[in-house]
């Protein structure tokens, strides 16, 4: 009766069905892998809960996945356009995030296909590399020039075009304007600058000396960076 309950209703007689032994080892190897990725993954960076808890447990979803596809072309397909299905119904996210979830996926894989130990592998190796970047992009000194993100709000009958180039170039290093929206029904508009700056504690400096060209209306100085990776 056991052996039974655990054996697929289409399953032929010829194919060999998976034990719940092994069902379980792989996905309790999977769990285990998934939580040590999550950790290495979120050191020294903000990730949000709902990310950390995807990265957990997208590992051993995916060795599920593959152990019951079993060989079956057929069923791969289906899997893999679910998968796609999924990802275009979902929100974009950035390329730390989707880089994280590939990440965990390929753990899954591995481990779904009955490679513990290389699952293991991979997974020290591809989370001590991003352990690694992130503590390299995070060492001390690094950010002595920070980059910022600008918003700047001016009436709709000044001449945004280079009216804040000397203001920017002063305080710094390079200044990119990437976006000009209208705002306030069409009366104001808003224009939004990533920059990065020569000291950061100049900043209130520069705010003052915008605030003289654009009527001493809203202005923003924030982090590029400062909303944490979403899923």
């Amino acid at each position: 009766m056991p052996d039974a309950f655990f054996r697929g209703l289409f399953d032929s007689a010829a194919a060999d069905p998976i034990a719940p032994v092994q069902f379980l080892l792989c996905v309790g190897t999977s769990l285990a892998l998934g939580l040590l990725l999550c950790a290495m993954t979120v050191w020294r960076s903000r990730f949000s809960r709902s990310l950390t808890v995807t990265l957990a447990i997208l590992p051993a979803v995916v060795c599920v996945v593959i152990l019951m596809v079993n060989g079956s072309v057929g069923t791969g397909v289906a899997v893999a356009g679910a998968f796609n299905l999924v990802r275009f119904r979902s929100a974009p996210g950035s390329a730390r995030e989707i880089g994280a979830l590939f990440v965990a996926m390929g753990t899954g894989l591995i481990i779904g296909m009955g490679y513990l130990g290389y699952g293991l592998l991979f997974t020290l190796i591809l989370g001590g590399a991003m352990m690694l970047y992130n503590g390299v992009t995070l060492r001390p000194g690094a950010g002595n020039t920070k980059e910022r993100t600008l918003h700047i709000t001016i009436p709709e009958d000044l001449d945004y075009a280079g009216v804040f180039d000397p203001i920017l170039a002063q305080y710094t290093r390079r200044y990119a304007l990437t976006q000009v929206k209208t705002t306030n029904m069409g009366s104001l508009f808003k224009l939004t600058y990533d920059l990065t700056l020569k000291n950061p504690a100049q900043e209130k400096h520069l705010i003052d000396q915008l605030r003289l060209r654009n009527g001493n209306l809203e202005i923003s100085l924030g982090h590029q960076d400062s909303a944490a990776a979403t899923l």
